[in-house]
């Protein structure tokens, strides 16, 4: 079933056309935006050829559930954030690297495209890795 790979695509496509994250400092917010800049103009550029595959793939993950908590309805926006900040770190990226990411994408076509293609094989074998075998069988309780 492709469904996912596809879903995947289109949705670090969405999140990588503006989507960016702020690093959350609850004494003040001038700090938070300080985390949040953007890297120089020609940062962009010179990043985009040092990002792992690794980089890379963790970027699309943390992308499509920072989408997901983006769209959920029951969520308030000031959840949003938090949240959505929690699911970059948790796949070991941290916000400026993910804006990093994000920025040289929009930038680069080629590595927009190299994430896009790194995204649908990463979820095709997570999907791969959690369907059964076939002809397997499952043990009676």
């Amino acid at each position: 079933m492709m469904k996912y790979p596809v879903y995947a695509a289109a949705t670090v496509a969405l999140l990588m056309a503006g989507t960016t994250l702020r690093a959350q400092a609850p004494e003040t917010a001038a700090p938070a935006d300080t985390q949040a800049a953007p890297p120089a103009a020609s940062a962009p550029a010179t990043a985009a050829q040092s990002f792992s595959d690794e980089d890379l793939k963790a970027f699309a993950r943390a992308a499509i559930a920072a989408s997901k908590i983006q769209q959920d309805t029951t969520v308030t926006d000031a959840e949003k954030q938090p949240k959505m900040l929690a699911a970059v770190q948790a796949e070991g990226l941290d916000p400026v690297k993910f804006n990093s990411i994000a920025q040289a994408s929009q930038a680069d076509p080629d590595l927009h495209k190299r994430i896009q293609t790194l995204a649908n094989e990463d979820a095709a074998t997570r999907q791969s890795a959690a369907a059964p075998a076939p002809g397997a069988t499952t043990a009676n309780p």
